[in-house]
């Protein structure tokens, strides 16, 4: 549980910046360490998935993964710099065609947010299978308790920005969605935040499968499922939760850094 600030002390807050530089190196840094992550969660598979950062001087401009490097081994340097017209502008890689479509159409239709993150990580997308929105059955699930959308079609891989519109549209301003036989993509008004929900996503898809296979899961009822929902689903409680995984990625595999 989120501790509410006036009962915790020494909480670490967000950081400000001087320059919009130091900003852009921070977003790359955590950008760089979240697909590590995503690594070492299992989330990787093929070329598929991509978390993008939008940039703090061009906001119709992302940081996204170089297509066809392996999750586990991308570095600051390799990181790409892609316009709202799918151009390259910085890096020495392609673009996934998929993370354009997509990512682009959430950040123009989500001024606010700053990052996305989409995979196709084993409980969610067979979770995703069912068509359903995911249950207040634990505390770690309620912070989308009337907080995720689904997207409930599936036309094959998204090639056309005219589908990211309708995934956006589908979202509306929530901050995950299910995309039926496809996966979770979750949104954060920082990489941080976006990271730490999709991986908590996925373990609340782990848990509701699990559950189910068992037995009939007790729903947490509306009103305390939405005091959960204030107390771990905040943009705070997503930034704060990610920081003890950055911690132990960058101390561990510094090369991110390059």
């Amino acid at each position: 549980m989120i501790e509410a600030p006036g009962r915790a002390k020494n909480l670490p807050s967000q950081p400000s910046f001087a320059t919009v530089e130091e900003e852009r190196r921070y977003r790359k840094e955590r950008l760089a360490a979240s697909f590590r992550l995503f690594s070492r969660f299992g989330f990787d598979e093929g070329v598929a998935g991509h978390i993008t950062a939008r940039d703090p001087e061009y906001p119709d401009r992302f940081w996204v993964n170089p297509f066809g490097v392996h999750f586990g081994q991308i570095r600051v340097s390799d990181l790409i710099l892609v316009d709202d017209k799918g151009e390259v502008l910085e890096g020495r890689y392609p673009v996934n065609t998929a993370a354009f479509a997509i990512h682009s159409r959430v950040h123009a239709a989500r001024p606010e947010v700053v990052a996305a993150a989409h995979a196709h990580s084993m409980y969610g997308k067979s979770w995703s299978s069912l068509g359903r929105l995911l249950d207040p059955i634990t505390q770690d699930a309620c912070a989308f308790y009337q907080d995720h959308a689904l997207f409930d079609d599936y036309t094959g891989v998204v090639y056309e920005t005219s589908e990211g519109d309708r995934i956006a549209q589908a979202l509306g301003a929530s901050k995950a969605i299910i995309l039926r036989n496809h996966g979770l993509l979750t949104v954060g008004h920082s990489v941080e935040a976006a990271v730490w929900w999709f991986i908590t996503m996925d373990r609340s898809c782990q848990a509701q499968l699990l559950a189910e296979a068992a037995g009939k899961p007790i729903k947490i009822t509306h009103d305390q499922a939405l005091v959960a929902r204030s107390q771990v689903g905040n943009e705070m409680g997503g930034w704060f939760q990610f920081q003890p995984l950055w911690n132990k990625i960058s101390r561990d595999e510094p090369d991110l850094f390059d």
